[in-house]
């Protein structure tokens, strides 16, 4: 899987870069700014990108908005910002996971496990009940069942997370 990876901290990029490296993901860019993460999922059509919310230039998620209109792709945004606002701009956008830094591996691989399942079963989210943001995203424990409705499905994972 080709990752694109666009964090302006020099420092998280290089510790986030090691880490799908080491976890077998082959890393197909790094951006410094918003306007270049756009610009590199258009010529090198990464799987799946993380993104910094907040960067120069175009903010990560404009950045989501602009790669999802050319092409739907997996998104999770990597942040040190959780409040719900960014949450809720974040889902309306179209991205697939949120991770709140500081993280660990632990907390990554999960997070992208669960954008790619998400990406491929299409889940409705209400707009009046902003995700919960947490800082070690759980696997789902039961795979989407499209019998059950995506909605429907959204509901068991999100109750699942609250206990």
């Amino acid at each position: 899987m080709r990752i694109l990876i666009a964090e302006d901290e020099t420092i998280i990029r290089l510790d986030l870069r090691e880490m799908l490296e080491k976890a077998g993901f082959d890393v197909c860019a790094e951006a410094k700014d918003g306007e270049e993460a756009v610009t590199l999922a258009r010529t090198l059509e990464p799987d799946l990108a993380l993104l910094d919310v907040k960067m120069p230039k175009l903010d990560g998620i404009e950045a989501a908005r602009r790669i999802l209109e050319e092409r739907p792709i997996p998104i999770v945004m990597v942040t040190a910002y959780g409040e719900a606002e960014l949450v809720s701009r974040a889902v309306e956008a179209g991205v697939f996971g949120y991770l709140v830094k500081p993280f660990r591996e632990s907390d990554l691989l999960p997070a992208i496990a669960t954008a790619r399942a998400r990406h491929e079963v299409p889940i409705t989210v209400i707009p009046s009940e902003p995700p919960a943001v947490s800082r070690a995203p759980r696997e789902p424990t039961e795979e989407p069942n499209p019998a059950l409705g995506a909605e429907e499905w959204y509901k068991r994972e999100k109750a699942r997370r609250i206990k």
